[in-house]
């Protein structure tokens, strides 16, 4: 599929908002889309998964196998599947508790369910006007508008273009429900790390998120709005991180002196290429000499304890941390905390009844979060490029 700008497809809310950003005429959707990225469930399905992950980019098998024993590891299967199953009951009994009487279908980019047969599920019950919710937060092509390009392929694909709609719900990385397990955490951490006796002052907070591309990077977010250097992606993660910490200083005094930083881990693609940095081992590995006794890595740029948090922060953060000698907690993601199973429905709420911007709850003052993406808004500068199989996938 050629490359699409994503406010072109033919979405039930891009025609609503008249090409305005913000949908602020109510749309009456009859199903909401929980679209994934997918994962293994044993491991014969280690290597198919990884395929489909890598479509395109003609990697060998030999160097998925270079990633694939994250997965053997775990006996070849993803947590992410579980969890997506758990989300999916979660929002129905939320949905359920609100009063508001939609289907939830389920489908992912790469491993079944496929979005192909949860759009196809929802066509043949009659639910043609879809609102997804992406399992991604924060605005990059591979986080959002790669999403948006797969609901086009869909519809495509299936021939259902003319009586499917498909909307995507905005970038929710600073909603409160998603940023409410964040700042938990890093509370609980200080909490705990001051009852070993450890100074606030000996005490880094790691913000981490996945690593992309620095060309993707800087062209996240809507082309009309200055990020600074990392796009949309770093300012996005890095406002969330701001806010968590002094909401934290806020609530916990004796956290003052506590500092932090903004990380990057699953980096994969050649030496050559740059890539967001620095790495979250690495700065683990350099805390000692700057007088640190204690680590809390939080997962930010997370929605769930997928094979990513399990494998690149609890296993390989975990051995750098204690082979640097450091007290190491890993705090949680939302996964299906209340708080955020009532976030993803405030946000379906927003859509249902067409809240302008100004209604709309979010805590950094970042511009963008926008339902209909401007043309150009995170650009794919990787078509034809060809990574290495090395932390491709959650």
């Amino acid at each position: 599929m050629s490359v699409i700008e994503p406010n072109v497809v033919p979405f039930a809310s891009a025609a609503a908002a008249g090409g305005a950003p913000f949908v602020t005429t109510p749309v009456a959707y009859d199903g909401i889309l929980l679209a994934g990225f997918g994962g293994p469930e044993g491991q014969d399905d280690v290597i198919p998964f990884l395929r489909n992950v890598t479509r395109g980019r003609g990697i060998p098998d030999e160097r998925l196998e270079e990633v694939a024993h994250h997965y053997r590891h775990f006996g070849g299967v993803s947590p992410i599947n579980a969890q997506n199953r758990a989300l999916k009951a979660a929002l129905e009994a939320e949905l359920a508790t609100r009063g508001i009487d939609l289907p939830v279908y389920w489908g992912n980019r790469n491993w079944t369910p496929y979005l192909e047969e949860a759009v196809e599920a929802a066509s043949a019950e009659g639910n043609t006007t879809l609102l997804a919710f992406a399992t991604s937060a924060y605005s990059s092509f591979s986080s959002c508008r790669q999403y948006r390009e797969d609901f086009a392929r869909v519809l495509e694909d299936t021939k259902l273009g003319e009586t499917v709609t498909i909307d995507k719900i905005r970038p929710f990385y600073d909603h409160p429900g998603f940023v409410d397990a964040f700042e938990n955490g890093v509370r609980s951490a200080i909490e705990q790390f001051l009852a070993q006796g450890i100074a606030a002052a000996d005490i880094q907070i790691l913000f981490s998120t996945h690593s992309i591309p620095t060309d993707d990077a800087v062209r996240s977010g809507a082309r009309d709005i200055e990020w600074g250097p990392g796009g949309a992606y770093a300012a996005q993660h890095e406002a969330v991180a701001a806010w968590v910490m002094d909401r934290v200083l806020q609530t916990l005094p004796a956290s003052e002196g506590v500092t932090w930083e903004l990380v990057y881990q699953s980096r994969s693609g050649p030496p050559s290429q740059p890539w967001l940095d620095p790495d979250v081992c690495d700065v683990i590995a350099e805390l000692p000499a700057r007088g640190r006794r204690a680590v809390a890595v939080v997962p930010v740029g997370f929605m769930s304890d997928h094979m990513e948090v399990l494998w690149d922060l609890d296993t390989e953060a975990a051995e750098a941390a204690e082979e640097a000698g450091l007290a190491f907690t890993r705090t949680p993601t939302p996964g299906v905390s209340p708080a955020f199973v009532a976030g993803i429905v405030d946000l379906i709420e927003e859509r249902l009844e067409g809240r302008a911007a100004s209604e709309r709850k979010k805590v950094t003052g970042l511009p963008g979060g926008f339902d209909v993406c401007r043309p150009g808004c995170c650009e794919n500068v990787r078509a034809g490029f060809k990574p290495a199989a090395s932390g491709v996938a959650p």
